[in-house]
């Protein structure tokens, strides 16, 4: 299947900061794609230049087959878009901008703009800038969805709006995609990312450090308690990625991806292992698992950094 969305070896700097580090993705047609990181991890960074809205320093990003950097306008045509701080004029009323817009599109862009205003309450008579919050988010929403796109592009989309108008967007992102649409959605809301995802991302520090299918994602990784008799005594090693673990007292929290069996057995029988125990954690708990790995890799990358630059200054 062709990707709808593809980065190769990304990369894009600010001064000496890398906000994207050599980013490498593709994502495939009808699926909910979540990316996910703490602020400045490098999400928006990544949907401006899939959008052609910026250049990348290195590296190539293509949307719907064509190139970012030449097709930006073409691209953004075809793609419906939401920031995460929509600029909208504020001196129309919801109507005429969505009469405004329908301009660049097919005849069929008014009704559909018009229909998802009715399902959003929004007064079509009513200045934007006398909107809330919540009312101007819904104003984007309805302009982005009004061309009917095959990708939907959308950062932090639900910030604003209230909680049963935000669980049923989400579950309408999941039909959407079920009709073979795409929808990328960069998103604080961990908790809502896990009900609705496909396939998740998470970006640390400007990169990518895991792409999976939610599902195998969560399949994968467990959470171990390991009681010890002894507290004293320190764990036995178990095999696979680990992403965390703390003490509490004789107990070890220990979250791991792909364990290997065998070691988990071996635990069982371990005499100084009073009891295992073993369970599925959440989405959020996943992702904090791999931001804590992912700032231990780069403490240890700029210590091994600062020992070359020494010995070179010696």
């Amino acid at each position: 299947m062709n990707a709808v969305l593809r980065l190769e070896q990304a990369t894009k700097c600010y001064g000496r900061h890398k906000a994207l580090d050599q980013v490498t993705c593709e994502i495939p047609a009808g699926v909910v794609f979540a990316l996910l990181g703490e602020n400045g991890a490098g999400k928006s960074t990544a949907i401006k230049a899939l959008l052609g809205l910026i250049q990348l320093d290195g590296g190539r990003a293509e949307v719907l087959g064509l190139d970012s950097r030449h097709d930006g306008a073409q691209i953004r045509r075809r793609v419906g878009y939401v920031p995460e701080r929509p600029t909208l004029y504020d001196w129309m009323t919801v109507g005429e901008i969505g009469w405004f817009t329908a301009g660049f599109y097919d005849d069929c862009f008014l009704p559909r703009y018009q229909q998802l205003a009715g399902q959003f309450q929004l007064p079509l008579d009513r200045p934007i800038q006398a909107l809330s919050k919540g009312m101007r988010a819904k104003v984007s929403l309805s302009l982005a969805l009004a061309n009917d796109p095959e990708l939907l592009v959308l950062d932090e989309p639900t910030s604003g709006l209230d909680t049963l108008v935000r669980r049923e967007f989400l579950e309408s992102m999941v039909d959407r995609a079920a009709t073979g649409r795409t929808v990328f959605l960069s998103s604080h809301q961990i908790t809502e990312v896990e009900r609705v995802a496909d396939i998740v991302a998470i970006m640390h520090g400007g990169r990518l450090i895991v792409v999976e299918r939610l599902e195998k994602l969560k399949a994968e990784v467990q959470e171990l308690t390991i009681t010890l008799a002894d507290a004293s005594a320190e764990p036995p090693l178990v095999s696979g990625e680990l992403l965390r673990q703390r003490r509490r007292s004789r107990q070890w929290q220990i979250l791991v991806r792909r364990a290997d069996e065998a070691s988990l057995q071996a635990l069982q029988g371990d005499p100084v292992v009073s009891s295992v125990e073993s369970r599925t954690p959440s989405l959020e708990e996943i992702f904090v698992g791999y931001l804590k790995q992912g700032e231990g890799a780069a403490a240890e990358t700029r210590r091994d950094e600062n020992h070359v630059e020494s010995r070179s200054l010696s």
